[in-house]
């Protein structure tokens, strides 16, 4: 009797393709390859397949060629040690001894500090040396340079940097900020992003000390100065008052100059400020001179005063032959030695001589009795 056709194959001893029955006694036909055989269904040789999911899934890996030795397919086994055990135990423990060497144990240096954060909150502060720790990710430690000198230019690169002086001209300014951490804790904690807040800060005083002073104070020597003490003491307020942890060490302003946009008649001025300036050096020279020689000479005339009022008739000879050697030193002179007696002088001769020396003749005694 021709039975119905099984939707997952035919089993050993049913019903055949025809339909026809094969006795309990009779050889079971061969189990079929291809799509009709079940795949959950025993094999052929009688032995009934495992429930055991792993059992299942390691007898196709027998059959694939799975395995150490096999083809693909397989997972690669680990190779074993001489003594038939597995390295793998080995592995993991030297892991794990270089994840606790590099996660617990830290250098610090001896311009160092370091921060100790457990599960990202503020533990402690860790200083130079050898420190140890929790392994990640249970505490980190994060090390900082707390001591070299940090410098900021700005601004940075060839850009203009103008700012209102107090006469209300624009100057163009570029300078140095030198900056170090003087509490790491803070400095780490307290502000998102403290370097960008150590260059606002010190825009901020600059703008403010600039429009303190006049164009003449931030260009001139001595006005930078004044500027730069004051810059480096407002930063020092405002990064303490928010406990940023910075100290400031110094500001230094590298140029001052006018807008470029006017920088040519700038020049102009400043060249003519400068020659002003060098003619009232000279001036104030010329009169420290003078001053000086007219104290010279009332110290002179001191000192002759009290030899005049020791020996009054002396001084007053010996100042009137000084000044009579003075006065006829460049002129022509004539000496008359006879007492009394006024001889005849032959001064046109004497006028051609050109000014020699001539002494008159001594006069002759007058005769007695008219002789």
């Amino acid at each position: 009797m021709a039975g119905r056709r099984s939707p997952w194959g035919d089993r050993g001893g049913a019903d055949d393709d025809n339909g026809d029955e094969q006795g309990g006694t009779g050889e079971a036909d061969p189990p079929r390859k291809g799509r009709g055989a079940s795949p959950w269904l025993p094999p052929s040789d009688g032995q009934r397949r495992s429930p055991n999911i792993h059992d299942i899934f390691g007898a196709e890996r027998r059959r694939g060629g799975g395995g150490s030795g096999g083809g693909g397919g397989g997972m690669p086994r680990i190779p074993l040690r001489p003594d038939g055990k597995s390295w793998l135990p080995l592995i993991i423990g030297a892991i794990v001894l270089v994840w606790l060497g590099l996660t617990t144990v830290h250098m610090v240096g001896p311009k160092e500090e370091g921060i100790v954060t457990t599960f990202g909150k503020y533990s402690h502060t860790i200083q130079p040396g050898v420190s140890l720790s929790l392994p990640w990710p249970i505490q980190t430690v994060e090390v900082t340079d707390v001591t070299s000198i940090k410098v900021y230019t700005i601004p940075e690169g060839e850009a203009e940097k103008l700012m209102l002086t107090s006469d209300q001209n624009l100057v163009d300014l570029s300078y140095l900020v030198r900056w170090n951490i003087k509490n790491l804790k803070n400095f780490r904690l307290r502000l998102a992003d403290p370097e960008e807040t150590v260059r606002e800060v010190a825009e901020a005083a600059m703008r403010s000390s600039i429009a303190e002073v006049s164009l003449d104070g931030a260009l001139s020597g001595a006005g930078r100065g004044e500027v730069e003490q004051s810059v480096r003491e407002r930063m020092q307020r405002i990064l303490d008052f928010y406990h940023a942890g910075v100290a400031v060490q110094g500001v230094e302003i590298k140029k001052a100059d006018p807008p470029s946009k006017v920088i040519a008649a700038f020049q102009q001025v400043t060249a003519a400020q400068q020659d002003a300036e060098r003619d009232r050096s000279n001036a104030r020279a010329w009169a420290q001179q003078l001053l000086a020689r007219a104290q010279g000479d009332a110290q002179a005339f001191d000192k002759v005063y009290e030899q005049y009022r020791l020996a009054p008739e002396v001084t007053k000879r010996r100042m009137y032959y000084e000044t009579m050697e003075r006065v006829l030193s460049n002129n022509d002179k004539v000496i008359v030695e006879a007492d009394g007696v006024a001889p005849y002088l032959p001064l046109p001769a004497m006028r051609n001589r050109g000014g020699e020396t001539v002494t008159a003749p001594s006069p002759q005694a007058q005769p007695q009795g008219g002789q």
